[in-house]
């Protein structure tokens, strides 16, 4: 019966494809009826129709890259297939390829944006509606070029940024660009010890720093390396701060830019397609921000498969009020405006009560959202603009599931364009049918297409586990596991570029994973893949705790608890108790403790998690710290555990036996932690 049903389904997919002259590909879809139907279960069969249609829209990216390609006809594969693979995937790859081999460059690219659409809005600043076109923006990198050849700066020379969400911020690293010298951009949120790690780590000659940065430059400027140059960039906003810059000697940069000419310098660059455009860092939720290095190749990457695979246009208006120190807001937003044509809008910094105000003032249509934006966005009071936008795309990463429904129906969103990736990593994930929670996939059916896995690694520790043979250990459904990418030098799709130092890229490479002498990029995120494949994202690893036997998720915990708080802030982790195997569950919540009636809360937490999931501590405090792209950051909190702390804050336990949340005082601190209390 089987073989008869594996001729069957061969003869089904094999017969349409032979009058399109793709013997490769009819070879290719007809084996893989016969191994799926003849060695397979029937519950894999099951999985195999219901995701084929995704995955041949996504998971056949490889193979796409034929020149035999040009022969599918769109009446084969259903239009969404054709247009999404052809679009997301072979005009991406060959690109790719044809830029490598012709040596281009992101500016080089940028020039032709310009040559096609000069007066075409291309940036427009939200705090002043100043409008920078094409034209404008190219002058204003030939400018900054100008400037940095006149300063005696090389190719690989790099120059640190360190000012808020700006026009000018685009067109100095593409202007430092142009000439081979590369950005280093500076979180503006750092200040001493962690401002001047990030300068030091990526070996920068020179700071540009904004007007409103002077005090922050001020406090590490006698600290810096000898030779550091600054500028200052902006208006200062009093006496005091104009007193600072001087005493440091940083020069006004718009003085210096005014008198650099406009056409483009007379300059051959070097660099290639697969050379180094700047340096982003990581959000440092997990210790100090590391250096990573963003080529042309994969800023290219990044941008295209954001505008092909969730169907951006030319003629969208792109909201990006994300800061520009990001890869989000810098490579996926204003990469629109530079690769292929949309209009920006940049915003100088995240404001939940004007969002939606700003879409309908600027006419946009697609929005970028990372962390938790979509939250802070539901937990504002309804307004009118939020049903009078025109925005249909939101793009993004980090849309939790317990609100993707009702940030799509409130604000009626017509698409989802949720991925999941870091700056530098190789493993990027896409969801490209909107299945509401998941992050991507990877296909069940052809996993070898996307060199992609999850592994098994040990409770608590970011080592993965080997088998009998040293090979790590694939996850089956439902396990969550590290995810992992293959590195391939010769791809620039499985490139990993690393960091500024080699300590860093080496930490996050692992050797032997999927077949002996290989190397992965690891990850240090830990998923979950459903039955078909779709991905969900768990936890950071090491954020997972076990307690009371049971493996603890503190992204589903945060989700539940934030969802019964109106949205509030919400950070969950493990705190050890002496004497007590694994580790309790903490809670620290964005609330004064006006108001909030615990023992209500306590019965909500009881119906919606199981027993071992509840926080045994609450903390409740004004705000809770995160990174400025919106990331919960738990180091200090984790470190400084149940012990009461600060006036203002106030720490609750879970009396278990008395069935309510009690204050921790000293007294309570000290005899839950000598024993004397049961958890």
């Amino acid at each position: 019966m089987k073989l008869l049903i594996c001729v069957l389904v061969s003869l089904v997919f094999l017969a349409p494809l032979r009058f399109v002259s793709v013997p490769w590909l009819s070879g290719l879809i007809a084996g893989l009826g016969v191994l799926v139907v003849w060695m397979a279960s029937w519950k894999n069969i099951r999985i195999a129709a219901c995701t084929i249609k995704r995955d041949l829209m996504y998971a056949s990216t490889p193979l796409c890259t034929s020149y035999s390609c040009h022969f599918i006809a769109p009446s084969i594969f259903p239009p969404l297939f054709f247009n999404r693979c052809l679009a997301a995937i072979v005009k991406v790859r060959l690109s790719l390829h044809r830029n490598v081999r012709n040596k281009r460059t992101v500016p080089a690219l940028f020039a032709q944006k310009v040559l096609q659409h000069p007066d075409k809005p291309a940036l427009i600043f939200g705090a002043t509606g100043e409008v920078w076109s094409f034209k404008a923006l190219q002058e204003r990198c030939n400018a900054v070029a100008h400037w940095a050849l006149a300063q005696g700066w090389a190719e690989g020379d790099v120059v640190a940024l360190y000012m808020e969400s700006h026009p000018l911020v685009v067109a100095l690293w593409l202007g430092l660009a142009m000439v081979g010298v590369e950005a280093a951009f500076i979180n503006h949120n750092l200040r001493q010890e962690s401002l001047l790690h990030c300068i030091g780590v990526s070996g920068a000659r020179a700071v540009v720093f904004g007007a409103e940065m002077t005090e922050a430059v001020s406090e590490v400027s006698g600290s810096l390396q000898p030779g550091t140059t600054l500028f200052c960039t902006g208006d200062e906003e009093d006496e005091e701060d104009e007193e600072q810059r001087r005493s440091f000697q940083a020069p006004r940069l718009e003085a210096l830019l005014t008198c650099s000419p406009t056409h483009p310098p007379y300059y051959k660059l070097r660099k290639g397609f697969n050379d180094r455009l700047f340096y982003i860092y990581t959000s440092g939720t997990t210790g100090m921000p590391k250096a990573a290095v963003v080529v042309h190749s994969r800023y290219f990457r990044i941008a295209a498969f954001g505008f092909h695979a969730f169907g951006l246009r030319p003629d969208d208006v792109f909201y990006n009020c994300l800061p520009l120190y990001h890869s989000a807001g810098t490579i996926m937003g204003v990469g629109q405006c530079l690769l292929f044509g949309l209009t920006v809008v940049i915003r100088r910094k995240f404001s939940a009560s004007r969002f939606w105000d700003d879409c309908v003032k600027h006419d946009c249509t697609v929005i970028q959202y990372i962390g938790e934006i979509c939250r802070y966005l539901l937990a504002q009071p309804v307004r009118p603009s939020e049903a009078h936008h025109r925005v249909r795309v939101a793009i993004g990463n980090g849309l939790r599931p317990s609100v993707w429904e009702e940030f799509v129906q409130r604000f009626k969103i017509q698409r989802v364009g949720e991925f999941y990736g870091a700056t530098e990593c190789n493993c990027s994930l896409i969801n490209i049918d909107g299945k509401v929670g998941a992050c991507g996939f990877s296909s069940r059916i052809l996993p070898n297409l996307y060199p992609v896995r999850l592994v098994k690694v040990k409770e608590d520790e970011k080592e993965l586990l080997r088998d009998s043979q040293g090979l790590c250990i694939p996850c089956l459904p439902g396990e969550p596991g590290m995810l992992v990418g293959r590195i391939s030098d010769k791809d620039p799709l499985r490139r990993f570029d690393g960091y500024a130092d080699q300590d860093s890229t080496n930490q996050k490479i692992a050797h032997h994973v999927f077949q002996m002498g290989d190397s992965a990029y690891v990850s240090g995120d830990v998923l979950v893949m459903d039955e078909y494949g779709y991905m969900y994202f768990r936890d950071r690893s090491g954020d997972t705790f076990r307690w009371k036997g049971e493996n603890v998720s503190t992204t589903e915990v945060e989700g539940v608890l934030s969802g019964l708080l109106g949205h509030t802030d919400v950070a969950v982790y493990g705190v050890p108790v002496p004497g007590v195997e694994g580790k309790a569950g903490m809670a620290a919540i964005a609330h004064t403790g006006a108001g909030l009636d615990l023992d209500e809360f306590l019965r909500a937490v009881q119906k919606h998690l199981p027993s071992y999931a509840r926080p045994v501590f609450l903390r409740l405090m004004p705000s809770v710290d995160t990174t400025g792209t919106f990331k919960i950051q738990k180091t200090r909190l984790q470190k400084e555990s149940f012990k009461p702390q600060h006036t203002g804050e106030e720490i609750y336990f879970l009396n278990s036996r008395a069935g309510r949340y009690e204050a921790v005082n000293d007294e309570l601190c000290e005899a839950i932690v000598e024993g004397k209390v049961s958890l």
